[in-house]
């Protein structure tokens, strides 16, 4: 039987209740239960719509039907923008950086969404939708990522996964990516608010975009240094929060939906303090590629790489079992979550492409190196 999140509590919602489907591939490869929150089902393709969709009805209650949703974007956040504000019926301007694809600008225009394109990376673009906000009336600065509403809205997610597990059942850990934090803070407070605080979260990011894990490694909290901390990049105090922040000087990763340069420190905080903690994980491109292919395989769903990062995690046995190490009690299977957080930078182009990228790297001897809570480990390519 369905069961459905309260309407109290999320009144007049725009996002989809998406599926949790146990992945029973999965959950044989790593003797346990594994769960599938499959956010690629909502509107824009990608969790984002969930925060985005909920910051903008609040932005249309407070400034009245002719606001003007601003939002800086690479792709992911400015969709479901455009998304949401084509329902609603108001303005919408999405500020680019250059290099965005073809495809992502063409979606956000059939939504309905000026385009902007500006700067040569996120944060030039950001600052442009900033300077035209404070000169245009009624304008309103829609976050990606970084702000309170959004993660409310994200922690709807929870909510759900919480009754669409069987009965009484409770995770042993929640998977997700993190690129700024919005998913994460969004997990993190639904957690909160039914009674998972002591749930672990396991944040996965991508070598080349891992500014959590190189922020963590600043801050007294479940490591401190390590390899995947060191170099290209800058750090800064934020009082606010009393967190020192990494500012990564270069993105390297493919997975540009993971290409934030710094976290949400509020983020940050949240996750240091957590009663759960958290486990930071950092992935190679070419094992989040794997991991692509595989989900397309096995599940018959193509995900973008800023997503499979997440699920490179549990196609490697003995990765997983050093971040969910199991019950104690025997004949008890853990049961795990994993966020399909979707997104709409992926075809099938990209996964040929995937795939000689993969097997050129798979010539080359030794396996694949992850870093975990300030410890490197090594996992086999095949």
């Amino acid at each position: 039987m369905a069961h459905c999140v309260p309407s109290d509590l999320y009144p007049e919602k725009l996002w989809l209740e998406t599926p949790l489907i146990r992945s029973n591939h999965l959950s044989s490869v790593l003797q346990c239960d594994v769960y599938l929150k499959l956010e690629t089902l909502q509107p824009s393709q990608s969790f984002k719509y969930r925060g985005i969709s909920y910051f903008a009805q609040h932005a249309l209650r407070t400034n009245g039907p002719d606001v003007h949703l601003v939002i800086a974007s690479s792709g992911n956040a400015g969709i479901a923008a455009a998304c949401v504000a084509n329902i609603l019926g108001v303005r919408c301007t999405v500020f680019l950086p250059c290099g965005v694809d073809r495809a992502t600008m063409d979606y956000m225009k059939k939504e309905g969404a000026e385009i902007v394109v500006e700067g040569g990376f996120y944060q030039e673009a950001l600052q442009a939708a900033k300077r035209f906000v404070q000169a245009t009336p009624k304008a309103v600065m829609v976050p990606g990522y970084d702000d309170p509403i959004v993660w409310e809205g994200h922690a709807s997610m929870v909510h759900e996964i919480k009754l669409q597990l069987p009965s009484g059942r409770k995770p042993d850990a929640i998977f997700c990516s993190f690129g700024g934090g919005g998913l994460a803070g969004g997990i993190i407070q639904g957690c909160k608010a039914v009674g998972w605080d002591d749930v672990p979260l396991i944040a996965v990011e991508t070598f080349g975009s891992n500014c959590f894990y190189q922020t963590l490694s600043l801050n007294n909290g479940p490591f401190i240094g390590g390899t995947a901390s060191e170099g290209r990049r800058t750090q800064e105090y934020c009082a606010e929060f009393d967190v020192n922040i990494a500012h990564l000087t270069t993105l390297t990763s493919k997975a540009t939906s993971l290409g934030a340069t710094s976290p949400s420190a509020a983020v940050v905080r949240m996750a240091l303090d957590r009663k759960g903690g958290v486990k930071s994980v950092c992935v190679p491109d070419e094992m989040a590629m794997s991991a692509a292919l595989s989900f397309a395989e096995d599940h018959k769903t193509l995900v973008e790489l800023a997503c499979s990062a997440t699920i490179a995690t549990a196609y490697k046995p003995e990765l997983f079992r050093r971040l969910v190490p199991g019950r104690t009690q025997p004949n008890e299977q853990a049961t795990v979550v994993f966020v399909v957080c979707g997104g709409f930078k992926v075809s099938l182009e990209d996964m040929e492409e995937h795939r000689s990228v993969v097997a050129a790297d798979r010539e080359a001897s030794g396996g694949w190196l992850v870093a975990y809570n300030g410890e490197v480990l090594e996992v086999p390519k095949g």
